[in-house]
């Protein structure tokens, strides 16, 4: 008799280590998670538990291993300024990669000063050469004006009786005068554009070739200097 009961207790055993496994084992028993509630309270379940869906849980495996820690679940109002910050920070994030990428080109452009110098001279000619152009038309309206005005000196007792045409031509040439004047004052400011674009590229561009040159002084090989020196 007592062979039997120890029989079949020790079957029962066996079968209760098998259930323990197989409830180990099911996808059920895979996670276990656990928080401490608003009343301070830890609670453990084998899924999210509801009661901790405003603060942080912790799934864990089925030895206690951690594996991952769940945030919060938010609300809409919290969802929508999570959603605005992350715009925020992707559109900063491609403001300072178009910056980047535009101080790269502009090392490209101008590897030192000399080449900056020399674009602002071409920059400034050019502007000049236009300059140069209605200057030289004004000094051809000059000329024509006079001509008109050898014209008017037959009517210069009675400027009335001057032909719609020579008088139309005089109008013309004063509105011409100005106009070429308006254009050289804005070539003026033009060339002080030019040398507020190009002050203010130079210097964004010195701290770049500064940080250029303390770069490859740091990546500059150990006895480098000494072997030049050589």
């Amino acid at each position: 008799m007592k062979n039997r009961v120890w029989k079949y207790g020790v079957g029962g055993l066996l079968a209760g280590l098998c259930a323990a496994v197989a409830a180990q084992t099911s996808p059920g028993a895979l996670s276990i998670y656990t928080c401490v509630d608003k009343q301070g309270r830890k609670l453990t379940s084998d899924r999210p538990i509801p009661e901790c869906i405003d603060r942080e849980q912790r799934e864990l495996g089925p030895s206690g291993t951690l594996r991952r820690v769940i945030g919060p679940t938010l609300t809409q109002q919290e969802r929508e300024a999570l959603e605005v910050q992350r715009r925020k920070e992707l559109e900063e994030r491609n403001r300072i990669a178009e910056e980047r990428r535009r101080e790269r080109v502009l090392l490209a452009r101008y590897p030192d000063q000399a080449a900056h110098d020399a674009e602002r001279a071409t920059s400034l000619a050019q502007v000049d050469e236009v300059t140069t152009i209605a200057t030289k038309r004004i000094a051809e309206l000059q000329a024509r004006r006079k001509t008109l005005d050898q014209e008017m000196e037959f009517y210069r007792k009675d400027p009335s009786k001057a032909p719609m045409t020579l008088r139309r031509q005089l109008a013309e040439n004063d509105e011409d005068v100005l106009e070429q004047k308006r254009f050289i004052a804005g070539q003026d400011q033009e060339k002080r554009r030019v040398h507020q674009r190009f002050d203010a590229e130079l210097a964004q561009l010195q701290q770049l070739w500064a940080s250029q040159r303390g770069t490859s002084v740091m990546s500059a090989p150990v006895g480098s200097g000494a072997s030049s020196a050589r």
